[in-house]
Order: structure tokens, then C-alpha cells, then sequence
């Protein structure tokens, strides 16, 4: 059911690869909530992916290639962007994360610390390139809205998420700095979200995600949140009833974060 959220507004999704991807489902959503949308992915990925699919879905809309460490892709994303809808932008999804030390299954503590230079730059330093290029170009509209997806393993550990945890680590420390001087220059907002484990194309390749995905069921009183779940929050931190919201890692993970052990795991346990 659409309620209109979005109606007007126009915005930009990075990330989308398949079905399974929560960047499919919040353009699929945004759509739907009356927004016009520019679908962009890393040439390799748009190669894998089946973008073109989505944005047949999405009112015929337009696909750039951009890979977000290079400056110049992005810099031809937003104008290009900002030419299509004819103005400048209302939110931007960053839904972009690899890691060669996990793909390649190097210990955390054996970490090739090129691969994970690569890592970081991808996965968190293209979220300060992407909203720096917004800024260098006045891309934004006043009261815009850009988020980025996040896990909490920033904030604890999980063995098996491996440097992927630093990465993310960083990616919200550029989300409070880069949201505190947007806030003030156009009262922009920029948030994180930190989705349930979902079973993403990406998340997948995490090495015991399915057992993992199991545990966080069993320890979140209302469940995982599911990737179409996950969309429609994105909506809601698009639109302008959270005008007043930036600079936050919000929790979307069903109070797995802040339970320290429900009944099912104490039951799993003394089995």
C-alpha cells in the first residue's frame, strides 16, 4: 500500500544488485511512494547484476555506472543525475560494502592490509566521496536525506564479520561528521541504519551466516528485520516526517540490540 511519502521527490540509490538486495527493495519502494530515481552500481556489478530489470520496474529509470572511490565517476553521476530530474536531489541510499580479506578468507589477524586499504575505501570512505561530491557540487536539496546501511558490528564483536567491522566503524564516524556540517550548511540529515543480518547476496558470503542468521532470530524479541522491512524504513527517513533526525546509527533489528538474552537462547543452550 502507498501512502504518498516520497511523492515529488526524487533521489539517487547505490548498491542495487538482485532481488535479494536491500538497495533493489528500497528503490522498488521509493518508487512506489511516488519517487523518481537514478539506479547506480560499480560497472563490474552492473555487469553481475540485473539493474536494468529494476529500473524497468521503477518507471524506466535511468542507470549510471559509477564506482564510488573515483571522484570523477561520481562527480558524472551527480550531474548527470541532477539533468535528468531537472533539479537537484532529495535522499541518496549508499548501500556499497566488499571486503577482500573476507572474500578471500583471511583471518582478522593475518589481514593483507593492502586488500584492506580496498575494504576500507569502499565500504566507508566512498560514503564521505559520494556526500563531499554532493557537496562540491550544491547537489542537495535543502532538508535532503542521505543514508547509509551499517551492523552493529561496529559496536561489538563478531569474529566472522572480520575487518568489515572496521569498515563500518568508519563509515559512522562519516556519518556524524559529515552530517554535522551538512546539518548546518542546508539542514541536510545523514543517518546509518543497522539492519538485522539479511540474507543479501553479499551478506551471504560471510562465513557461518546461517548460523548466525538463526542466533540474532532467537535474540531479537520481534525477529530479524526482514531486506522489505528494511525499505520501508529507508522510505520513512527519506520523507519529511523525520526532518529532525541526522547524525544517528539508528537500530533496525528488531531489539536484538539491546537484549541481552532472550528465553529461546537460554532453552538452545541448556539443550
Amino acid at each position: 500500500m502507498s501512502l504518498n511519502l516520497l511523492k515529488g521527490k526524487k533521489g539517487i540509490i547505490f548498491g542495487a544488485l538482485d532481488e535479494k538486495s536491500i538497495a533493489w527493495k528500497t528503490a522498488s519502494k521509493c518508487f512506489d511512494e511516488g519517487a523518481q530515481l537514478v539506479l547506480t552500481n560499480a560497472p563490474v556489478a552492473l555487469r553481475m547484476g540485473e539493474i536494468n530489470k529494476l529500473a524497468a520496474a521503477c518507471g524506466n529509470a535511468p542507470v549510471i555506472g559509477a564506482d564510488v572511490t573515483n571522484m570523477d565517476d561520481l562527480k558524472n553521476l551527480f550531474e548527470k543525475s541532477m539533468e535528468h530530474f531537472g533539479g537537484k536531489i532529495d535522499f541518496v541510499l549508499h548501500s556499497v560494502g566488499m571486503s577482500l580479506n573476507v572474500r578471500k578468507n583471511k583471518h582478522y589477524t593475518e589481514m593483507n592490509y593492502e586488500w584492506n586499504q580496498k575494504t576500507l575505501d569502499i565500504s566507508a570512505m566512498s560514503f564521505h566521496k559520494v556526500l563531499r561530491t554532493a557537496w562540491d557540487l550544491d547537489a542537495l536539496n535543502e532538508s535532503a536525506s542521505v543514508v547509509a546501511l551499517t551492523y552493529i558490528a561496529a559496536q561489538r564483536v563478531f569474529p566472522d564479520y572480520n575487518e568489515m567491522a572496521d569498515a563500518k566503524s568508519l563509515l559512522e564516524s562519516v556519518t556524524r561528521m559529515f552530517g554535522y556540517y551538512y546539518g548546518i550548511k542546508k539542514k541536510i540529515r545523514v543517518n546509518t541504519i543497522s539492519q538485522s543480518p539479511t540474507r543479501t547476496t553479499a551478506g551471504s558470503g560471510v562465513k557461518g551466516f546461517d548460523g548466525f542468521i538463526s542466533y540474532a532470530e532467537k535474540m531479537s524479541p520481534l525477529g530479524n528485520a526482514s531486506g522489505e522491512d528494511c525499505a520501508n524504513f529507508c522510505a520513512v527517513m527519506f520523507s519529511d516526517y523525520t526532518k529532525m533526525v541526522t547524525m544517528q546509527n539508528l537500530f533496525h533489528d528488531g531489539g536484538f540490540s539491546f537484549t541481552g538474552v532472550t528465553q529461546a537462547v537460554i532453552e538452545q543452550m541448556e539443550k
